[in-house]
């Protein structure tokens, strides 16, 4: 009997010993689990940042094409870093000469709106703060050899290659590999 409780005893012990390890396994699988939640929430923001982008890069593309007369207005961006720029930490003050004061008003309105939008100002927080853009949103737009090149650029959550073909915001964000961007290509005919 004695030899009997002394068995007992051993397994009582091995079996703590299973539950140990079972629950070292068990939270290796919960820290694996939570790592992969955490790369899906970097990927959701870095998404919809992009969406957004898009969002407000149509836009710009749209306001040209409605005020096609003076679009050369538009064409704020000249140098090859991309700046000026609208948006995050923008001093450009839009201006227009070209067209009817009409037409130049229209333009000097839209890129006023355009900033605001790159700023934010679609979305509102219940504090009445603008949340609605992407992280340090910088739009651009330059006129080379008859082409607009729309752009707009933001800061992402982690280093990848920087966009290729795009200057706007260049060297803006501290490392260009944390620069993302989507530009559009618009030509307007001359229908004259």
């Amino acid at each position: 009997m004695n030899s009997f409780l002394k068995r007992r005893r051993r397994q009582q012990g091995s079996s703590l010993i299973e539950v140990l390890v079972t629950l070292v396994i068990l939270m290796l699988g919960l820290l694996g689990l939570v790592g992969l939640m955490l790369q899906s929430q970097r990927s959701q923001v870095e998404s919809y940042q992009r969406v957004q982008a898009l969002v407000v890069l149509q836009d710009m593309v749209n306001r040209i094409n409605a005020n096609r007369k003076v679009a050369a207005c538009y064409a704020f961006t000249t140098a090859v870093n991309g700046s000026p720029y609208l948006g995050s930490g923008s001093a450009l003050a839009p201006a227009c000469a070209l067209g009817t004061a009409e037409q130049n008003a229209r333009a000097v309105q839209d890129m006023t709106e355009w900033n605001s939008l790159l700023l934010g100002s679609s979305e509102k927080s219940s504090t009445g703060d603008d949340v609605g853009a992407m992280l340090g949103a910088r739009g651009c737009v330059s006129l080379v050899a008859g082409v607009y090149q729309v752009s707009v650029a933001w800061q992402g959550n982690g280093k990848t290659a920087a966009p290729p073909g795009v200057n706007c915001a260049t060297d803006l964000y501290g490392d260009d590999a944390q620069r993302r961007a989507v530009t559009a290509p618009l030509q307007i005919a001359d229908l004259s």
